[in-house]
């Protein structure tokens, strides 16, 4: 079955985030994307590779180096050697080995970077602003960007061609003079961005089974936000790199996507657990008017 039947069927598309941490096992996702796949669901996997890169820079002799910006939130800085590190171990390394490994499950998959076919495309920063000692500053020669737009028509014709797309950054970063340069960007965000392009339901796989009130006790674990309010609980719990993953899960569903489950990537069939409820699942509803009104706007997302 197609990409368009399995939509014309009343199933949306889903877009599974993997992780790049070592403690995130891919196994239980390739085995579920290819059960999913097989019953004519059209599934994208985007993958991270935090755990890859850090291996590869420490192999090339360079430290890793990460940065917390004004908001709070910690990511890496990447400087023109870092970013040549992060192509080699993402796009020619971590997306080629995951790609095999679907393809050996019976998957259809084609692996992809973000700059193939402007999939993920926007301005390049080479300025940041970060937080050190406690202090204001700003850095130059980074090498991320901004998602701004998503090129959904290749997507959804390689769905509909049956074809099961592995995406992962970089991204293509535009320079502003007509020059396209490939930059890092966070992976939970760029799933975000192509599940609410797609307008997708979102999983994000991560090590632990949600968003949890208490950090440190799994049985505080907030199972649903259908509410503002309850979205602000969420948000208020999230620490950390979880923080990073509710914010993603806010933009998708302010690009289109119709739910974001962040879920235990470690447990037995862990797409289709989230599917079903097991994690922290975040509806639409959960946005306020203004931004369900933003949303409505752009449903089905930019395209490039």
């Amino acid at each position: 079955m197609s990409g368009a039947e399995s939509e014309s069927a009343g199933e949306p598309t889903v877009v599974v985030k993997v992780g790049g941490a070592k403690a995130v096992d891919p196994a239980g996702a390739v085995g579920d994307v290819a059960h999913l796949a097989a019953n004519g669901r059209s599934v994208v996997v985007v993958h991270g590779g935090s755990t890859v890169v850090d291996e590869t820079l420490e192999r090339l002799g360079i430290e890793p180096e990460y940065v917390e910006s004004a908001s709070g939130v910690t990511g890496r800085f990447t400087d023109a050697e870092t970013m040549e590190a992060f192509a080699m171990a993402m796009a020619g390394k971590l997306n080629t080995e995951l790609t095999a490994e679907f393809r050996s499950a019976g998957v259809d998959a084609v692996g992809l970077s973000g700059v193939d076919g402007g999939l993920l495309s926007g301005p390049r920063k080479s300025a940041v602003r970060v937080v050190e000692d406690g202090k204001r500053k700003i850095r130059r020669g980074d090498h991320s960007g901004k998602i701004e737009s998503v090129n959904a028509d290749l997507l959804a014709g390689l769905l509909a061609d049956g074809y099961t797309p592995v995406l992962s950054p970089p991204m293509a970063g535009d320079e502003g003079d007509g020059e396209v340069t490939p930059v890092n960007a966070d992976a939970d965000r760029a799933a975000a961005a192509v599940a609410g392009a797609l307008g997708a339901d979102l999983v994000l796989l991560t090590d632990v089974s949600g968003v949890y009130a208490d950090p440190d006790d799994p049985e505080t674990r907030i199972d649903a936000a259908a509410t503002p309010a309850e979205l602000a609980t969420v948000e208020d719990a999230a620490e950390g790199f979880m923080g990073k993953k509710v914010m993603a899960a806010r933009e998708a569903l302010e690009g289109g996507s119709g739910r974001v489950v962040i879920a235990d990537a470690n447990v037995r069939d862990p797409v289709v657990a989230a599917l079903g409820g097991e994690g922290t699942t975040v509806e639409r509803s959960a946005l306020d008017e203004a931004a369900n009104g933003d949303a409505a706007e752009t449903e089905g997302g930019e395209t490039a």
